[in-house]
């Protein structure tokens, strides 16, 4: 029982750890297809959109079945670093303008 107990902690713990979520850059004209239960996002309304609007990132422990069969195919994969670094540039975040 003690084990299973630790085995599920683990698991748990494995899936909250976000250096081993895949993040993958969508495009907008896909998020109709995009299936919420599949991914860490609830809906549609806590994606995180690019300023354009053209794309979003999506991210996962276990590759969605939308992705494995090609129903979207995401325009780009990334770690967690990676996507941290995208998300700070201007394409993704606003300028933050200094006070003088």
């Amino acid at each position: 029982m003690v084990q299973h107990i630790q085995q599920t902690c683990q698991v748990k713990n494995k899936k909250m750890n976000k250096n081993e979520l895949i993040y993958a850059i969508i495009s907008i004209d896909d998020l109709p297809k995009v299936d919420f239960s599949q991914v860490s996002q609830t809906s549609k309304d806590t994606i995180r959109r690019s300023l354009d609007l053209t794309k979003f990132v999506l991210k996962w422990n276990v590759e969605p079945t939308f992705i494995k069969d090609e129903s979207i195919i995401p325009i780009e994969k990334l770690n967690h670093e990676e996507t941290l670094l995208l998300m700070a540039t201007d394409k993704w975040s606003e300028p933050i303008e200094e006070n003088e």
